[in-house]
């Protein structure tokens, strides 16, 4: 199985407002690897340092130390070409729809807008790329001309989806995607990635702190606990035989049903 994403020996610090202190170690020395077409979940409570992982790999901050390597190349020291190109290979899908969609863009605008920057497709294979992503979604066509405050959570988050697939990505990160949404909505959204992972033959990087959320949908897991990735496996052996004591607690504390 081809590794799509390599992170190695990964370490993220943020500076501190007050000069006089030192940085805040928020990833330290984490590696781990993504095959092609599978779900990997980083678990973890927050501030853990899985979003600033995520963060690293989309390029919004830069590592102090460790590489990351997608399809065996490095996205750091690479041509400019290829730093151009990166972006179109990865996208992201955030925790909050609302907040990632512009409010004073029609969704016609929102799903155009990155053909517009990345492609030169005429206006009519424009359309029809968005009127296929629409459909893969579960939205209809008349929803182009609406403003995203006219949908609900659920509805939002397939757009912010919708989005992040329009330039057809290989690696999809979904950072907590799902935390602020209804129980009831929250499987719709994950049985809509399951779909699109197996449609679009995607990869998928699943960002979250619920358990019940990951068991559902990952293939491995990385469990992580202060900025490092402290136990990983397989989904089932994580959850039958998790080895450290953090991981424990993580699944006691996953509510369960008394029948």
């Amino acid at each position: 199985m081809n590794k799509l994403l390599e992170v190695k020996n990964l370490t993220v610090e943020y500076k501190n407002v007050n000069k006089t202190e030192s940085a805040t170690t928020a990833v330290k020395n984490v590696s781990f690897s993504i095959n092609e077409g599978e779900i990997y979940a980083l678990a973890g409570e927050s501030g853990c340092g899985k979003s600033t992982i995520a963060k690293a790999i989309t390029k919004l901050v830069i590592p102090k130390q460790g590489d990351i390597l997608f399809n065996g190349k490095s996205i750091y020291n690479c041509s400019s070409r290829e730093k151009k190109e990166y972006p179109k290979h990865v996208q992201m899908v955030f925790q909050n729809p609302y907040s990632s969609l512009n409010p004073k863009m029609k969704i016609e605008s929102i799903l155009k807008e990155p053909l517009d920057i990345n492609t030169d497709l005429s206006e009519q294979e424009k359309r029809e790329i968005i009127k296929e992503l629409l459909f893969d979604v579960g939205l209809e066509e008349s929803v182009l001309n609406l403003y995203p405050h006219q949908f609900s959570g659920g509805q939002r988050q397939r757009i912010a989806i919708a989005r992040a697939l329009i330039l057809k990505p290989e690696l999809l990160i979904a950072d907590e995607p799902v935390s602020a949404l209804d129980a009831s909505i929250q499987a719709q959204i994950l049985n809509l990635l399951k779909d699109l992972k197996l449609k679009r033959k995607l990869t998928i990087l699943f960002i979250s702190h619920d358990m019940n959320v990951i068991k559902y949908l990952a293939d491995r897991i990385g469990v992580m606990y202060y900025g490092e990735i402290i136990e990983e496996n397989y989904a089932g052996t994580v959850f039958r035989l998790p080895k450290e004591e953090y991981t424990k607690t993580l699944l006691n504390a996953v509510p369960k049903l008394k029948i």
